[in-house]
């Protein structure tokens, strides 16, 4: 299991350093001009000379790649940093220390719900094929996956907030008389267990209701779906019509069914993750959130290259590592792959 796990770690660094070379070369063949976004398109040649100086864009494309890794001065990734925004001129690790949280928050959450219902509700189906639970869930999962996020974001909000009003406004992690505490990991929830300040914590639980709620309508259906097709060709397998047979409980044939089941769906659920990691600026934006999603937005918009940069590498890096556990996972279930 050890070489195992070293050799997808291997793995996970190659393409994590194939991808360090693609998005910074990707972006300055965008046909884009950065520096006109910043001086103008009626800029001097002066002015527009001296503001591709200060970006750095006037050296070789070679020595800004050596720059950005870190092989000399300023400091880069190799020293862990991501540089400076050539927006707010801030060091973009830390902007993207201060957004993340509140995305891994939101899709962490979801992600468990989702998993939670999903499976549940999947192997429910499976167990009772053509009964009422497996044509609701069926249902189910093609509707919420046929509506975009943003959408199931304003329906709950008119639901919960507006006509039943059982959940906060779309105003944020907290309410706006709230201030924000000092970080200690970022993420609201975990901060106020470790405060031990019950009061923030169903604060934040509230706030998150909504959010939570509708990315996991979304990602419940693929999950339903897949864990019902998996649960139905084991159920099928002889060795389960055999536990049968032999008279074994139904419960102790779901779970063993559950376990071989479950292996061949991790890959999914793994890109589900990254999928919500990099498609969550829907939902941020509906509540409010001020993650990651929009972090990206605004530094697209503002061809803020080291900003995208980080933000790309940042979720393949949370991508990578969510596959690396994955396959740690699916080899603990299924020890025939290792």
């Amino acid at each position: 299991m050890i070489l195992f796990v070293l050799r997808r770690l291997g793995l996970a660094l190659l393409q994590l350093a194939g991808l360090i070379v693609a998005v910074f070369f990707l972006i300055r063949w965008l046909p884009a001009d950065p520096v006109a976004r910043f001086v103008g398109l009626n800029a001097s040649p002066e002015a527009y000379a001296s503001a591709r100086a200060s970006l750095g864009l006037d050296e070789p494309l070679w020595s800004q790649f050596a720059e950005f890794v870190g092989f000399g001065e300023p400091a880069g990734l190799l020293q862990g940093s991501l540089g400076e925004s050539w927006v707010t001129g801030s060091p973009v690790a830390q902007e993207i220390r201060l957004v993340l949280p509140a995305t891994l928050e939101l899709i962490s959450y979801s992600f468990v719900l989702a998993i939670v219902a999903g499976v549940g509700l999947g192997v429910l189906g499976a167990l009772k094929p053509g009964g009422g639970v497996d044509k609701g869930t069926t249902a189910f999962g093609m509707f919420a996956g046929s509506q975009p996020e943003f959408a199931w974001g304003l329906i709950l909000i008119y639901v919960f907030f507006y006509l039943l009003g059982i959940a906060p406004g779309p105003l944020g992690r907290l309410s706006p008389l709230t201030p924000m505490p000092e970080p200690i990991t970022g993420l609201l929830t975990i901060d106020a267990v470790l405060r031990g300040d019950w009061r923030l914590l169903r604060e934040a639980l509230h706030f998150l209701m909504l959010p939570v709620l509708t990315l996991a309508i979304i990602v419940a259906g693929p999950i339903i779906k897949l864990t019902r097709d998996s649960m139905g060709r084991v159920l099928a397998t002889d060795y389960i019509m055999y536990a049968h047979a032999a008279g074994l409980p139904r419960r102790v044939l779901a779970a063993n069914a559950l376990r071989a089941a479950l292996a061949p769906s991790m890959t999914m659920m793994g890109i589900l993750y990254s999928f919500m990691l990099g498609g969550a600026v829907l939902v941020e934006s509906v509540f409010s959130l001020g993650g990651l999603g929009q972090y990206a937005v605004r530094s697209i918009l503002a061809f803020d290259y080291p900003a995208i940069q980080g933000v790309v590498l940042v979720i393949a890096a949370i991508s990578l590592a969510v596959y690396l556990l994955l396959d740690v996972l699916h080899a603990v279930l299924d020890p025939r792959i290792v």
